[in-house]
């Protein structure tokens, strides 16, 4: 997509400017994905200004808007899945309006584009959430406009939804059901709560095998909690410790070996990236290259590797139920409680911001609703 506000033949109104405007719609040479592409017809010069007042592509013209997005997304600090997610909701939005510039557009559209998602689209209330939470950001973050239909457009209601939760039993099987090369990581999922991606992204300097802890950065939300270290994964960790420990000193020699870095910490520590305690507990098998610097690096372990191991183990250990990586988590809050956990406890274990979030795990315990018993199996 390459929107610009004012920079290549679209104004801040979303006017297409000079004779690329009087013949927009009709270049034969325009991209399907690009709609400033330049057209050699004799009215422009070929790089997507006209004979009129259109500057184009020149050097120095405001940055196109998916940049303007990415930048303002960066410098909140949101994740790159968020990132991601926000940028290919707004390309869609703008494709199913004619690639009109959203300036032109407004609360009409945007509640036409969440319609459709719902009515043709079909797709879950979270979805028709995101895509607004992304609209919204475009209008307020990026484009500074504050109008009153931003106030009045309408969430979808998430459905009150159970997670699924395996018993004691079925965990156990599943664990059992694993391959060696992914056991170890699959069993920390259960034994700590972690999410997959905050579990592949562990770094040596964060498990403290002396205090039995492990620390786990830049969680959901950005944020940091410590969770435990069972003790039936000491060994196996220390040995994937080494493991990536012995990695990293064939990538020096091999002349690589910095991993990355979050936040700007490369330039305020530039030794950092190959010091043994920032390197990954779960490295990849081999080297790739990083899309952001065109660097050479070893990154951490795909999640899907773990995800796919995972489905399979599920399938010997004869479980049909729709169980993925992150239903150990909910296994690990349930099985708490139901020790006896205090739900305070399991709500920092999990990083929960607010303990409603947590309390979801007492409807799903292993003695029924609320924890009654019912009348038929009372003696």
């Amino acid at each position: 997509m390459s929107y610009r506000n004012g920079g290549d033949g679209i104004t801040g109104d979303g006017r297409v400017r000079g004779a690329a405007g009087r013949s927009a719609g009709r270049c034969p040479n325009a991209s399907a994905t690009s709609p400033s592409a330049g057209c050699s017809n004799g009215n422009g010069n070929g790089n997507g200004s006209g004979s009129g007042s259109g500057t184009g592509t020149a050097s120095g013209s405001a940055p196109r808007l998916m940049d303007q997005v990415r930048d303002r997304i960066r410098v909140k600090h949101y994740s790159r899945k968020t990132e991601a997610a926000y940028c290919g909701w707004i390309r869609r939005f703008i494709l199913a309006n004619g690639k009109r510039h959203p300036r032109a557009m407004g609360g009409a559209e945007v509640e036409a584009f969440l319609s459709r998602l719902a009515v043709e689209g079909e797709v879950a209330a979270s979805t028709q959430n995101q895509a607004l939470a992304a609209l919204l950001f475009l209008y307020r973050e990026v484009l500074g406009v504050q109008l009153p239909w931003m106030e009045s457009v309408v969430r979808a209601k998430r459905p009150a939804r159970l997670p699924v939760v395996l018993s004691v039993g079925e965990v156990r099987r599943v664990l059992d059901a694993l391959e060696p090369a992914y056991a170890s990581m699959i069993r920390l999922l259960y034994g700590t709560g972690m999410r997959v991606s905050e579990c592949v992204r562990l770094r040596v300097k964060d498990i403290d095998f002396e205090r039995g802890l492990i620390v786990v950065r830049d969680g959901k939300g950005g944020k940091d909690r410590v969770t435990m270290l069972p003790q039936q994964l000491r060994d196996a960790l220390r040995d994937a410790v080494a493991r990536a420990l012995a990695t990293h000193a064939a990538d020096l020699r091999a002349g690589f070996g910095a991993v990355f870095l979050p936040h700007a910490l490369a330039r305020k520590y530039p030794n950092a990236a190959r010091e043994p305690g920032w390197q990954y507990v779960f490295p990849a098998a081999s080297r790739s290259l990083d899309p952001s610097l065109g660097v050479e690096r070893r990154h951490h372990l795909n999640p899907d590797l773990l995800q796919r191991a995972f489905k399979r183990a599920l399938r010997v250990a004869a479980i049909e139920r729709g169980a993925s990586c992150h239903t150990l988590r909910h296994c690990f809050a349930t099985h708490l409680l139901e020790t006896g956990a205090d739900i305070r406890t399991v709500q920092e274990l999990l990083g929960h911001a607010d303990v409603n979030t947590t309390q979801i795990y007492t409807h799903v315990l292993n003695r029924g609703p609320v924890g009654l018993l019912s009348p038929l199996d009372r003696g």
